[in-house]
């Protein structure tokens, strides 16, 4: 079993910083691309950023320039670094990871949330 455990959310005014954290733990072989996903409240969720193994990055346009996606291989980690926040950052932020477990399985596990909240 695979399990993906999400940090650092909260709240912060407009124009603060945060920094979520991901983790990935469990029976893995290896970690192909990672990345986070928010959910505003009463709209569907949407890809925020992603990271492939090799450490290319992709963004959604609205947060290009403002966030920072990294990850540590070695430790199974995913990192958004958030700044200049806004108040339409507000969501929910899930991780994803695509795993390949040691039955050689390649699957996609989500993390269960955390929140951010951008007052204006």
């Amino acid at each position: 079993q695979v399990q993906l455990v999400e940090s650092g959310g909260g709240s912060v005014q407009a124009g603060g910083s945060l920094r979520l954290s991901c983790a990935a733990s469990g029976s893995i072989l290896s970690v192909n691309t990672m990345g986070w996903y928010r959910q505003p409240p009463g709209k569907q969720r949407e890809l925020v950023a992603d990271i492939t193994s090799s450490g290319s990055p992709n963004y959604q346009d609205s947060v290009k320039g403002r966030f920072t996606i990294s990850r540590d291989n070695a430790k199974n980690t995913v990192t958004l670094q958030m700044n200049s926040l806004q108040p339409e950052d507000t969501a929910v932020y899930y991780c994803k990871a695509g795993v390949v477990d040691r039955f050689s399985q390649s699957i996609y596990y989500w993390g269960k949330g955390t929140l951010v909240t951008v007052s204006s």
